[in-house]
């Protein structure tokens, strides 16, 4: 049921980005933004992690689920270091997919040529 479940939600937060494309003038920018943001202030509020824990990684890995890992770094690290953990908290989970995203990325870039 694991895989039910992760399709459900993951499948939910996609036809909702859908929508919002097709209902509303918002460009692929703002709906990132959008996203994210919910996600993080989701996280923050402590709903997140609920949704996690149903969908599993239908909940983390469309965008909101990046902005929950950012959020949770944050709130980690200012647990262990108080106001400084706001700084170092940022990258703390992320920056391994963050360092992949990009390598993999360049190495993308210079395998295949690009056209237009």
């Amino acid at each position: 049921m694991d895989f039910v479940y992760a399709f459900l939600v993951g499948g939910a937060i996609c036809a909702l980005g859908q929508l919002i494309f097709d209902l509303t003038p918002l460009t692929p920018a703002h709906v990132l933004v959008l996203f994210v943001s919910s996600g993080a202030i989701l996280s923050g509020l402590g709903v997140y992690e609920l949704l996690i824990d149903f969908g599993g990684a239908g909940a983390t890995i469309p965008l909101p689920g990046f902005g929950h890992t950012l959020t949770s770094g944050v709130i980690q690290e200012m647990e262990a270091n108080g106001f400084w953990g706001i700084f170092s908290g940022v990258m703390e989970n992320a920056s391994v997919g963050l360092v992949a995203a990009v390598v993999i990325g360049l190495l993308v870039s210079l395998l295949f040529n690009p056209k237009g």
